[in-house]
Order: C-alpha cells, then sequence, then structure tokens
C-alpha cells in the first residue's frame, strides 16, 4: 500500500469516526418526548449494615396517555420504584423525570408540592385512602383545598367533587364516610380523590389486593374511565394477572431492572369485521445492552451461568452454551 493510499484510507476512516460521532450527537435525549422516564435508577437501603440493592439500573418509558400496568414477583422492586415515582421516596442514583420534573433535584417543599399537583396515589388498603370524619365528596374535595395557588370557590370544588364521583359511578353516597362504604366503593372514591387536582399522572399500588374478582374488575373500569375520559396517564402495580391482561401495555419487573414487556393491540378481520386482540412477549435491553431473557425459556433449554451469541444478518441467535 502506496502511501497516499493509506493516507487515503486513514482520512476515509476520520471521517466515518466523525459522521458516526456526529449522528450520535443529533440522536434525540433518552425520554425526551415521554412523561415518564427513569435512566439507569437505582435505589439502595441499608438495615443492620447489610446493602439492599432493590432498583439495579432501572430503565423506563410511559408516554402520556398510557394506562399500563407493572407486575413482578414480591421483592422485585416494583413498589419501589412506585414510591419514587410518587415523590415518597428517593433514588439512589441514575435520574428519573416525571412532567418535567426531575426527582433527584427536589427539595421537601417541591416534593411536596409534586405529590399534591403533578401525581395522584391510590393505595392498596382501602382505609389508608379516605380520612374516616369526612364523606366521599368532602374527601374529593380536600386535595383542591391542600393545592393552595389561585383561589378556587368552594362552589366550584364542590362542583369539581361532584363531577369526579359521577364519573367513578358513585355519586349516590357522596354524603356517606368511608365506615359506611363497601370496599369498592372507598376505592373509587380514592380514584376520584387521586384525580381532584387533574394530575398529570395517577399511580395505583396493588389497588384490587383487598378485593374480590368482581370487585376488582369494577375497580379497572373505573380507572380505563378515567383513562379514557380524562386523559390521565395510570401506572398500576399488580401482582393480579387479571388485571394486568386489560392493558395494553404490562411491563415486568425482575431484579430490580425491566424485564419483560408485553404488548396488546386490537386487530379487525377485514372479511368478517371481527375484532380480536394480539399480544406479543418481548425482552427489554435497556441502555448497556444487557437482557433479561424470560426464566421460562431459559429453563426449557438449561440456559445458565453464559450462554452462546451469533449474529445474523437480521437478528442474533442465543444458544445455550454447548462447552458445559
Amino acid at each position: 500500500m502506496t502511501p497516499d493510499t493509506t493516507r487515503t484510507a486513514t482520512m476515509s476512516s476520520l471521517a466515518d469516526l466523525e459522521a458516526r460521532a456526529a449522528a450520535h450527537r443529533d440522536r434525540p435525549v433518552y425520554g425526551h418526548d415521554a412523561l415518564i422516564t427513569c435512566d439507569r435508577l437505582v435505589r439502595i437501603f441499608s438495615t443492620d449494615g447489610v446493602e439492599v440493592q432493590a432498583l439495579q439500573g432501572l430503565d423506563l418509558l410511559v408516554r402520556e396517555g398510557e394506562l399500563m400496568a407493572l407486575v413482578g414477583a414480591s421483592g422485585s422492586g416494583k413498589s419501589t420504584l412506585m414510591n419514587i415515582l410518587a415523590g415518597l421516596d428517593e433514588p439512589t442514583a441514575g435520574s428519573a423525570r416525571v412532567a418535567g420534573r426531575d426527582l433527584l433535584a427536589m427539595g421537601s417543599k417541591e416534593r411536596l408540592r409534586y405529590r399534591r399537583e403533578v401525581v395522584g396515589f391510590v393505595w392498596q388498603q382501602t382505609a389508608r385512602n379516605l380520612l374516616p370524619y369526612l364523606t366521599a365528596a368532602q374527601n374529593v374535595a380536600l386535595p383542591m383545598q391542600l393545592k393552595g395557588g389561585r383561589r378556587t370557590t368552594r362552589a366550584r370544588k364542590a362542583e369539581r367533587a361532584a363531577e369526579l364521583l359521577e364519573l367513578m359511578a358513585v355519586s349516590d353516597i357522596r354524603d356517606r364516610r368511608p365506615q359506611q362504604l363497601s370496599g369498592g366503593q372507598q376505592q373509587r372514591v380514592a380514584i376520584a380523590v387521586a384525580l381532584a387536582n387533574n394530575p398529570s399522572v395517577l399511580l395505583a399500588d396493588e389497588p384490587t389486593g383487598e378485593l374480590d374478582s368482581h370487585t376488582a374488575e369494577q375497580i379497572f373500569a373505573a380507572f380505563r374511565t378515567a383513562n379514557e375520559e380524562l386523559g390521565t396517564t395510570i401506572v398500576i402495580v399488580t401482582h393480579d394477572q387479571a388485571v394486568a391482561s386489560e392493558v395494553r401495555r404490562t411491563v415486568a419487573i425482575r431484579d430490580g431492572r425491566t424485564s419483560t414487556e408485553v404488548l396488546r393491540r386490537t386487530e379487525v378481520d377485514a372479511s368478517t369485521g371481527q375484532e380480536s386482540v394480539t399480544s406479543r412477549e418481548y425482552a427489554m435491553l435497556d441502555r448497556a445492552g444487557r437482557l433479561q431473557l424470560p426464566a421460562e425459556y431459559t429453563a426449557a433449554l438449561e440456559m445458565r451461568d453464559r450462554v452462546a451469541l451469533e449474529l445474523e444478518r437480521d437478528h442474533i441467535g442465543v444458544w445455550p452454551d454447548d462447552e458445559n
């Protein structure tokens, strides 16, 4: 190879590197169009000198208007993630943004304002969501009173409370106190309370955990109504696969990271006009290039410790280690 040829090849390589660098710089920032962005999120708890890493670099994007479920075994990290998104807990490292708010940068006053104005929250324990000495309507009006800021008349607060109770199909019990309500009625009032200040995101942690299956269906219908009628983005943590199967997107968390995701869509048969729902499961690829294969897949092929990879033209093959 002549010096001129070498120089040309070198210049070509540099130009290629510069082009790749420019393309990388022009790439949109991770999560720039998402309402919720979790980027390599870490949460470490320390108990009696022992550190437990509840979240281990979790990535998650939730776009505005979604109704989605987070599922996972006990100890997977899903409730820890929920508490962080709700402003009830602080992450150890990584980044988390909700509706443009940086959850790692907020002080105590900002965090309180965030909980009152940006997110609504529904707990699993029905008794934890409502004040026992207030009526259903008064419970719904209370967040509007606590919000402060621009003055809202008492009549407008009462009107807003009545609208939300009507939306949740419990307007007939507006003057009753929580102890006079069934568990399902309490949870529907709790959803109305969480919606009172028109939050950007409604979070619910096992909201049907104390309810029978029929009542749980009613509660999920209430969430769907809020999503469809108000456009509220809703994230539900649940272990109930029946609930999870009702949403368009289900994200599974395992060992503190997003593991798999199921997307569902409605398809219409062109010949009959009948609708059917199809679903497809995906493994989640994080920003470091890691993914978690479904446990049933690895068990079926006896995969453990390491696997062989093979790059094909349009996919990557994953094979059991044949050296063992």
